[in-house]
């Protein structure tokens, strides 16, 4: 591990970055639940959209705040800024592995990951339209070759799914979370 990961805490990147704009804290009154609200603001202080998932139960899968950021971190913008599968869906499904993944080459154990998986994304691509980073942001194909991540302003939040996509996200893992209480 480089020096950059361990000199570089999430409490020195919360230091840096507000918490929540006003806009969102009031379209959150009342709205989003416990998971939902802290997910968002590990997204409004700069983590992409797998990390702010999934770091919101880092506790609840019995991982460090810091190794379930760097765990989820090549997750984001749709697999290392690709866009790809969402990130905010590959921190939800890491966290359905916590809590009914398998941890044998058993068929029937894999199945039933597999099951809950699509199950999921069933009810992404309901709300959403879609799996796909970039469908999600209607990117072109040609659009966004570089790694190099977007300047987090109000136009990027106000021009993006994400926000909905991460809340969406961490309430189905609250859920699974629930359901599934410590089932491993």
């Amino acid at each position: 591990m480089s020096a950059r990961h361990c000199s570089t805490t999430p409490d020195a990147r919360r230091a840096k970055k507000p918490a929540l704009t006003k806009r969102l804290r009031g379209r959150m009154l009342g709205l989003m639940n416990e998971a939902s609200t802290k997910a968002l603001e590990y997204f409004h202080q700069g983590f992409n959209c797998a990390q702010s998932v999934f770091a919101a139960f880092a506790d609840q899968v019995g991982m460090s705040e810091r190794d379930a950021l760097l765990f989820s971190s090549a997750f984001g913008a749709g697999l290392g800024r690709m866009r790809g599968t969402c990130g905010a869906f590959s921190g939800l499904c890491m966290v359905a592995g916590f809590c009914k993944g398998n941890l044998s080459g058993n068929p029937e154990e894999k199945e039933i990951i597999f099951s809950l998986t699509r199950e999921l994304a069933e009810a992404f691509k309901q709300k959403f339209g879609t799996l796909t980073c970039r469908e999600l942001l209607h990117l072109d194909e040609e659009m966004e070759r570089s790694a190099r991540p977007n300047e987090r302003t109000q136009a990027y939040y106000d021009a993006r799914p994400c926000e909905r996509c991460v809340s969406f996200c961490a309430a189905k893992a609250e859920e699974l979370i629930k359901q599934f209480p410590k089932s491993k």
